[in-house]
């Protein structure tokens, strides 16, 4: 795992260079006025850049969606997707095709808020809630085991501001949270058409009430603490797309991402152990709840423009650790839980907005054949899974094909996840081959449709076993026809 000295050991080298040149200068400068050097500025504004970009997004995305506007929901409710997005959705970026999702934002600044399940009676969801930071702090994932998972029993969790002493309801698990707000989202299973109907069943019974609003025999109370609104209420229609807040950050210069990052840290601190990233920040001019002192200079600002940019690169390129086989990239044991890894956590929130642990789920994606060649609907192709090969899982998996931008390919004439609950047609010897191109092959059994022009492939492995996220299994190579 990066660690926070290797995340900031190229500033620290440049800063410790930066002083020596310094007391060269003061020796041969005349009349003792040493030359400044700003070289460790570049290095330092990545770093933060990269350290709070996880926070900016969160906070942006935040307030996209929360409100009373189209598409949006007051804090502390649900929204409910009501349907599959249609061929060509290309909001939120690589659209879920097995699930629907409920998505909600959660403030404990005024007291704890509960969020009750119901009974899936076996039906597969995973729910999950994210602190400020992208970091797991609750997931159904961690509470379950064994070789196979359906779905959660009913339950209640109260998210609770960190060192609240007040009393909850009896058999009301507990979990508290260092930030502010929380970033809950549940995703039911869902075979589409007819089947939707029972999905949207189970969202009603998914339940936000904020511990005013409990009444004394678990019943949700008849108001809520924010803006009069039924305890628990929700609201159809598809969440605010987290994907554009995504272009919201990289739309903002260097003031305008570090003022966001600021204010946000006022109500969402980091932990102890981020104590020199802080200090960091500091020595650019970013203190929480103040506004951004950036340098300012001519010369100086060219360099937190230029360390912006190297931010920003950072944060899209994928990082070393993380995990690949035969092209695809997904991450580890990590994901969802980072610690002082800041590569892994930017990256990881800048491709998959909410992803969730490795218990929870791996998402790998491939964008080349074995040839090292971009992947085309023009082309044919065949992922062969051994018989031993097959994605470990204890729910279920899937592949999708999307555009190189993350959309449904508007010119499909279908719109398929295809995976172990779609009729997969195995081989004799317990082998799979997946057949993935634009028109559909002879006989059109275990057939991903893919875009006519360059796509991604997106395999979403839900519920994994530990060895889908310890290296030890790779998924197998694209092979063009």
């Amino acid at each position: 795992m990066t660690t926070i000295h290797r995340e900031f050991s190229r500033y620290r080298s440049g800063f410790g260079l930066a002083c020596l040149a310094l007391i060269a200068g003061c020796a041969s400068a005349p009349d003792g006025v040493a030359p400044k050097s700003n070289g460790w500025m570049k290095d330092e504004v990545a770093d933060s850049y990269v350290f709070g970009y996880p926070l900016v997004l969160m906070d942006v995305s935040r307030e996209a969606a929360t409100g009373s506007g189209p598409g949006q929901a007051a804090p502390n409710t649900l929204r409910h997707a009501q349907s599959l997005p249609p061929v060509g959705a290309s909001s939120p970026p690589e659209p879920n095709l097995d699930t629907l999702a409920s998505s909600g934002w959660l403030d404990l600044s005024r007291e704890p808020v509960l969020v009750t399940l119901p009974d899936t009676h076996g039906r597969y969801m995973d729910a999950r809630a994210l602190d400020m930071w992208t970091n797991v702090v609750w997931s159904t994932g961690a509470a379950q085991a064994g070789d196979h998972v359906s779905g959660p029993k009913a339950q209640t969790i109260a998210f609770v501001p960190v060192g609240w002493k007040g009393t909850l309801p009896a058999r009301v698990k507990r979990v508290e949270v260092t930030t502010r707000y929380v970033w809950f989202l549940a995703r039911i299973q869902t075979h589409g058409g007819g089947d939707l109907a029972a999905v949207r069943r189970l969202q009603r019974g998914l339940q936000v009430t904020p511990l005013s609003a409990w009444d004394d025999r678990g019943a949700h109370g008849k108001g809520s603490a924010h803006g009069g609104e039924p305890a628990g209420a929700t609201q159809s229609g598809d969440p605010v797309a987290p994907g554009t807040p995504s272009a919201q950050v990289a739309a903002l210069d260097a003031n305008g991402f570090f003022n966001r990052l600021a204010l946000a840290l006022e109500d969402n601190p980091p932990v102890p152990d981020d104590a020199h990233a802080l200090k960091i920040l500091g020595d650019i001019g970013v203190h929480p709840g103040d506004p951004a002192q950036l340098p300012s200079g001519a010369k100086d600002a060219a360099v937190v423009k230029a360390g912006l940019a190297d931010g920003r690169a950072r944060a899209a390129a994928p990082p070393s650790n993380l995990l690949a086989g035969n092209g695809w990239l997904w991450v580890g044991d990590d994901a969802g839980n980072y610690g002082p890894d800041y590569t892994l956590r930017a990256y990881a929130a800048y491709t998959s907005p909410g992803l969730a642990t490795s218990r929870d789920e791996v998402r790998a994606r491939v964008s080349k054949d074995s040839d090292g060649h971009a992947l085309n609907g023009a082309n044919r192709y065949t992922i062969h899974f051994t018989a031993k090969q097959l994605p470990p899982v204890r729910g279920f998996w899937s592949i999708t094909a999307y555009t190189a931008d993350g959309a449904l390919d508007a010119d499909a004439p279908v719109r398929v996840a295809f995976g172990d609950r779609s009729g997969a047609r195995r081989n004799r010897d317990g082998s799979l081959d997946v057949h993935v191109s634009a028109e559909r092959p002879r006989g059109g059994a275990n057939w991903v449709p893919a875009p006519h022009g360059d796509f991604r492939l997106v395999m979403r492995l839900y519920a994994p076993k530990p060895q889908a996220t310890d290296g030890s299994w790779q998924p197998p190579a694209i092979e063009r026809q």
